[in-house]
């Protein structure tokens, strides 16, 4: 009797159990709700070509991750985004060449962000390509064709085909040809040729004249799926050891990997390898600057060599967060 009794009562109290597991199962629980994201605002850009496709690719993907923040960004040349950035008209400008004492009176601000180069570029239907690229011009060679204007012919510098050399250089007030032309010691003014706007028309310019010389940014030189040069136009190899001669290790032309391989290890000579910066007018303070620049010298670095260019050394990413902590 007493073994019937301790059976049902265990039966009523696993029933007892179920019944309340069951009615549980049915109880309203708070929704889980996802942490707010807190940054939004909207973000305007503008200035230099050579660091606006890889600012357009962070911003892609940082608005993956905060879909709030509105980007507007605008490439017009490095003096552009400058000056619309030091009179409050956006809120970075896009800095390819360093920055004077001038606009630093004024609450010039820099955050570096990557790094790339300046090319002496040429057609690659020149007579003389093939001895022009086996030579390589010298350092001193380009002071006299875009500063001095003492070396007129192609055939002064390789081959014997006696073409006129048709420069060409930036009419806007441009990252790249004030780099350029810092590698004389010169500033962008004292260039010689015929004034074409922005690196995209500075290309297109060489592409089409056989006698043309120039100068570009990687991106707008190297197809970024090939990762070759683009058709029409080629770089011309820098002597740097005016030897008279490409020797071996200064032959990193042939892709953009090899390029900027060259530009990180030193290489290629800086002028014209640059930093390039985010440059605003004071030391950032709004939520979704802040966050933009982190997420640029964090995660974003990861798109850097992909794109062209050269990401910042451990170090020197440690030094640029400090900026806007």
């Amino acid at each position: 009797m007493k073994k019937i009794l301790k059976y049902k009562i265990l039966t009523v109290a696993i029933a007892a159990v179920s019944i309340l597991t069951i009615a549980s199962s049915f109880v309203k629980r708070p929704p889980v709700i996802a942490p707010a994201d807190d940054v939004e605002g909207t973000i305007n850009i503008s200035g230099a070509f050579a660091l606006y496709p890889i600012t357009v690719k962070w911003a892609s993907e940082f608005k993956k991750l905060h879909p709030k923040v509105v980007f507007n960004i605008s490439a017009g040349g490095a003096g552009k985004g400058i000056t619309d950035a030091l009179s409050g008209l956006v809120d970075i400008g896009l800095a390819s060449r360093d920055i004077d004492p001038s606009e630093v009176k004024k609450g010039a601000y820099t955050v570096y962000v990557t790094k790339d180069a300046v090319v002496p570029t040429f057609n690659t239907g020149n007579p003389d390509a093939a001895q022009l690229l086996e030579k390589g011009v010298k350092r001193d060679q380009f002071l006299n064709i875009f500063v001095n204007g003492t070396i007129k012919s192609w055939n002064q510098l390789a081959g014997k085909v006696a073409a006129p050399i048709h420069i060409y250089t930036r009419s806007d007030a441009a990252g790249a040809g004030e780099t350029w032309a810092k590698y004389f010691g010169k500033k962008q003014e004292d260039l010689l040729g015929v004034g074409v706007y922005g690196d995209p028309g500075l290309a297109q310019a060489v592409k089409k004249d056989p006698a043309g010389i120039g100068y570009n940014n990687l991106a707008y030189l190297y197809d970024l799926k090939t990762r070759k040069q683009v058709a029409g136009v080629h770089a011309l190899p820098i002597d740097v050891n005016g030897n008279g001669k490409i020797d071996a290790n200064e032959n990193f032309y042939s892709t953009i990997d090899d390029l900027t391989a060259a530009i990180a290890d030193g290489r290629y000579p800086s002028p014209p390898a640059r930093n390039l910066g985010f440059l605003f007018k004071g030391k950032p303070k709004k939520k979704e600057l802040v966050e933009f620049v982190k997420y640029v010298l964090s995660d974003g670095q990861k798109f850097v060599e992909e794109n062209g260019y050269i990401a910042l050394s451990k170090a020197k990413i440690q030094e640029e967060l400090k900026k806007v902590q």
